[in-house]
C-alpha cells in the first residue's frame, strides 16, 4: 500500500478491553495514558489531511454485567475518558490538526443503557443515534443538504457578504459623524408605507437635505443591525433548528385562534366601496397569517390545505393585477418615478438578503413573481395607445381597445405557457438568468410562473369591469345597501357559496399535487371572485373590517420574506429555536421578534424610498445609471467567483 495515501476519516476508540484484561488496575490506566501520548502526534498529523474521531467510552449497566465483566465500572470508564480528553490535542500550536471527540452515543446511553441486553453493548436505538450523528459529521459538509445544520460547518463569507458588511459599517460611522455634527432637529413624521399591490399613490419626497441624509444613514444603520440578526439566526451556529412535524392540530388550532382574534377586532370602515383600502389590507393580512401557519406547521404535505393555500397565493397576484390596473387606468401616471418607487419597495429587502444571506433572487420566489407581473402590467398599459378612463369616458371604442390589450396579454401568457423550450431560452440568457435561476436551473421559476399565470389578468379584467360599472352607476356602494338588487345579490351569493363548497370537495379528493396543479390556474380565479362577492355584496359586511388583519396586511410582504430566516430556519426547511426545551415559549418569543422586525423593515424601506428615489428626473436617471453599473459589477464578480470555483473543482 502506498504510504503517501492517507485515509479521509479515521474512527478509533479503546478502553473496555484494557480494563477487563488488567482487572481495572491503576497501572493499566497509566500505561493507557503513555500509549495515547505516543500516538497523539501521528493522530494529529492524520487530522491535517482528513478527520480523526476518537469515540469516548459509553457507560455500562453495572447490574446487568456478567461476572467476567464486573471490573468494567462507570467509574473506571470515566477515568479513561478523562485521560483521553487531557492527552489528545496537546499540541496547542496547530489548532487545525485536532482529533475530534465523538460522545453522542455516550450522551444518549445515559438514558438508555438500562435497556442493554448484556449491560455492556448499547441498545440498537442508541447505536442508530450515534451512527446518524457520525454520518452527519462526515457527510453534511460535503453534500451540504439544505435541511441539515447538525455537524455542518458554516461556509466562508463570500466577497459580496463582506462588501455588504462594509456598507452597513460605513453607514453606521457616517450616521455617528452626522449626529456628532449637530443635525439633531426633529424629523418630519414618516408617512404610512404605501400599498405596492394596490397601486395607491404616494406624495413625492422633497429635495434631499442634511436631515434626509441623516435619515438615510440611520435607516441603513438599523438595517445593518437587523441583518446581523438574520445572519446569526440562519447562517451561523448560534441558534438551533428543529424539524417540522405536521399534524392537523398544529395547523387548524392556531388558525381558529387567529380568526377569533380577527373577528374580535372588527371596526367600522371609513368607506364602503368594493375592495377599499381597509378591506384589501384585511384580505392580505389574514391570507398572510394563514400562509405563515401553513409554513411553520409543514401543512404542505396535506393536499387539501396545500390547494387552498395555492388559491391564497393566486389572490395576492390577483390584487397586484387589480391594484396596478386601477392606478394606471384612473391616474394615467406612467412616469419613471412611480415605477422606481414600486420596484424599490418590492425588491429592497430581497436584494439586501440576497447579498447578506448569499441566496439567489429566485429563492424568494414571490417577489420575482410580483415584480415580473408589475413590469408586464406597466408595459401593457403604457404601450401605444395609452387608454385611460378619462379617454374612454362615453366611448365604447376605448373600452374595446383595453379589452384588445387584455386579449393580447392573454395570448402572450398562453404562448409562453405552452412553449416551455422558448420560455427557458428567454430566461436563460445572461444576465437575465441571474434573476430567475435557482441552483443553476430556471425550472422553479417556470413552475411558479405557470402555476398562477392567469391570476394577474383575472385581477386586471375584474378591475376594468368594476370601474366601468362604477362609472355607469351600475353598483350600489352606499353604506348598508347590497351591491346589486336583492334578487341578483341572493343568486350571486348562492353561486359563490356553492363554488366554495365544490372547490373544497374537489381539493379533498385530489390524489397528488401534480394533477391538481394542472387545473389550479383555470379554477383559482373562480374562488377569488366568489370570495369578493361574499365579502362585498352584503352592505353590512362592506361596512366592517378587521383592524387586526389589516395591520398585518400592511406589512404582509415583509412578513412573507422575513419568515425565511428569522422565524423558520435552514432556508424554511426547519423552525428557528431561540429557547431550547420549551416549544410554546420559543414560538411566542420568536414570533414577537419576527413581527417587530418585519414592521421595522417596512418603515425603513419607506424611509429609504423617500430619499433614494428622487422626483427630479435628471437625478433619478443618474442614480439609476449608478445602480445599473453597480449591479452589473456585482453580477460580473459573482460570475467570476463561480468560474473560479468550477476551475478549482
Amino acid at each position: 500500500m502506498d504510504p503517501s495515501i492517507k485515509p479521509d476519516v479515521v474512527i478509533i476508540g479503546a478502553a473496555t478491553w484494557s480494563i477487563k484484561l488488567h482487572g481495572g488496575s491503576s497501572e493499566a490506566l497509566q500505561q493507557y495514558r503513555a500509549n495515547l501520548t505516543a500516538i497523539s502526534l501521528p493522530l494529529e498529523q492524520l487530522a491535517e489531511d482528513g478527520e480523526v474521531y476518537w469515540v469516548l467510552q459509553d457507560p455500562v449497566h453495572e447490574e446487568g454485567l456478567s461476572d467476567n465483566r464486573k471490573m468494567i465500572t462507570n467509574e473506571q470508564l470515566e477515568l479513561y475518558n478523562k485521560v483521553v480528553l487531557s492527552t489528545l490535542n496537546s499540541n496547542k500550536k496547530n489548532s487545525k490538526a485536532r482529533v475530534r471527540f465523538l460522545g453522542a452515543s455516550r450522551q444518549a446511553a445515559m438514558e438508555t443503557i438500562t435497556q442493554s441486553a448484556d449491560g455492556l453493548h448499547l441498545p440498537e436505538s442508541t447505536r442508530n443515534v450515534a451512527a446518524m450523528v457520525l454520518m452527519n459529521a462526515v457527510c453534511n459538509k460535503v453534500l451540504r443538504p439544505i435541511d441539515g445544520s447538525c455537524c455542518q460547518s458554516m461556509p466562508a463569507s463570500s466577497l459580496l457578504q463582506k462588501l455588504m458588511a462594509c456598507v452597513f459599517l460605513g453607514s453606521a460611522l457616517v450616521f455617528l459623524v452626522l449626529h456628532a455634527l449637530g443635525h439633531n432637529r426633529r424629523w418630519k413624521s414618516r408617512p404610512t408605507p404605501p400599498d405596492v399591490e394596490s397601486g395607491e399613490e404616494k406624495k413625492p419626497a422633497a429635495a434631499a437635505s442634511p436631515l434626509q441624509h441623516k435619515a438615510l444613514f440611520q435607516a441603513l444603520c438599523k438595517m445593518g443591525l437587523i441583518m446581523v440578526y438574520f445572519y446569526l439566526c440562519d447562517r451561523a451556529d448560534v441558534f438551533m433548528k428543529e424539524q417540522k412535524f405536521y399534524t392537523h392540530s398544529t395547523f387548524f388550532i392556531p388558525l381558529i385562534y387567529m380568526f377569533v382574534l380577527g373577528i374580535f377586532y372588527s371596526e367600522n370602515s371609513k368607506e364602503t366601496k368594493l375592495l377599499n383600502r381597509e378591506q384589501t389590507d384585511e384580505w392580505k393580512g389574514w391570507m398572510q397569517l394563514v400562509i405563515l401557519i401553513y409554513h411553520i406547521s409543514g401543512a404542505s404535505v396535506f393536499i387539501p390545505v396545500y390547494m387552498h393555500v395555492r388559491v391564497l397565493v393566486a389572490a395576492y397576484l390577483f390584487q397586484t393585477g387589480y391594484g396596478h390596473f386601477s392606478f394606471f387606468w384612473l391616474k394615467g401616471d406612467f412616469g419613471l418615478y412611480r415605477v422606481c418607487q414600486v420596484l424599490f419597495r418590492l425588491n429592497f429587502l430581497v436584494v439586501v438578503l440576497c447579498l447578506v444571506m448569499d441566496r439567489p433572487y429566485q429563492f424568494y420566489y414571490f417577489v420575482p413573481l410580483v415584480t415580473f407581473w408589475f413590469v408586464v402590467i406597466y408595459a401593457t398599459m403604457a404601450m401605444w395607445p395609452q387608454i385611460l378612463q378619462k379617454k374612454a369616458n362615453g366611448s365604447g371604442m376605448w373600452h374595446v381597445g383595453i379589452l384588445v390589450k387584455l386579449l393580447g396579454l392573454l395570448l402572450f401568457i398562453c404562448f409562453f405557457a405552452y412553449s416551455q423550450g422558448l420560455f427557458e431560452n428567454v430566461f436563460s440568457v445572461w444576465p437575465i438568468s441571474k434573476l430567475f435561476e435557482l441552483n443553476g436551473s430556471i425550472h422553479e421559476w417556470w413552475f411558479r410562473w405557470k402555476l398562477d399565470r392567469f391570476a394577474i389578468i383575472h385581477g386586471m379584467l375584474f378591475a376594468f369591469v368594476y370601474l366601468v360599472l362604477q362609472k355607469c352607476q351600475g353598483l350600489s356602494e352606499e353604506k348598508g345597501e347590497p351591491l346589486f338588487s336583492t334578487r341578483i345579490s341572493n343568486i350571486l351569493l348562492l353561486i359563490s357559496v356553492f363554488s366554495f363548497m365544490t372547490y373544497s370537495i374537489w381539493a379533498s379528493s385530489c390524489k397528488n399535487k401534480t394533477e391538481c396543479n394542472e387545473l389550479h390556474p383555470y379554477i383559482s380565479g373562480l374562488q377569488i371572485l366568489a370570495f369578493i362577492l361574499i365579502r362585498n355584496i352584503p352592505g353590512y359586511s362592506r361596512s366592517l373590517y378587521s383592524s387586526f388583519f389589516a395591520w398585518f396586511g400592511k406589512i404582509s410582504l415583509e412578513l412573507f420574506i422575513c419568515q425565511y430566516h428569522i422565524w423558520l430556519a435552514a432556508d424554511t426547511k426547519g423552525i428557528l429555536v431561540l429557547i431550547p426545551g420549551n416549544p410554546s415559549l420559543n414560538i411566542i418569543i420568536s414570533t414577537f421578534i419576527f413581527v417587530c422586525v418585519a414592521h421595522e423593515i417596512s418603515v425603513i424601506t419607506n424611509d429609504l424610498a423617500q430619499v433614494v428615489i428622487p422626483k427630479d428626473g435628471g437625478a433619478l436617471l443618474r442614480r439609476l445609471l449608478a445602480a445599473g453599473v453597480f449591479t452589473l459589477s456585482l453580477l460580473l464578480v459573482s460570475r467570476s467567483a463561480e468560474g473560479n470555483q468550477e476551475g478549482g473543482h
